[in-house]
């Protein structure tokens, strides 16, 4: 997904400009990758982010910079405006 001459050795692959997210297979995995392509590349990296549970989480590491904290504060106050149970209660 990064290097535009090699997508096409993967007919399936359907991304028509550069990749702007990447989904890794595990936590590990994911922060391997995290620090290389922030590192290398210059890029920004937002989360942990986690998917799929039954109340909004959002994870700051001890390490994180004001930037993130404030990044992850506004996907907090996000999820709570749009989660379902929040939008009920408030209509009650």
């Amino acid at each position: 997904a990064l290097e535009p001459e090699l997508r096409g050795n993967y007919p399936f692959m359907r991304l028509p400009g550069p990749a702007n997210v990447l989904i890794m297979p595990a936590i590990r995995s994911a922060s391997i990758s995290t620090k290389l392509v922030q590192g290398i590349g210059g890029a920004t990296v937002l989360g942990p982010v986690l998917l799929g549970l039954s109340k909004p989480v959002q994870i700051c590491q001890l390490s994180a910079s004001v930037s993130q904290i404030l990044t992850m504060a506004t996907f907090a106050a996000h999820d709570v405006r749009t989660e379902p149970c929040v939008k009920a209660e408030a209509a009650e």
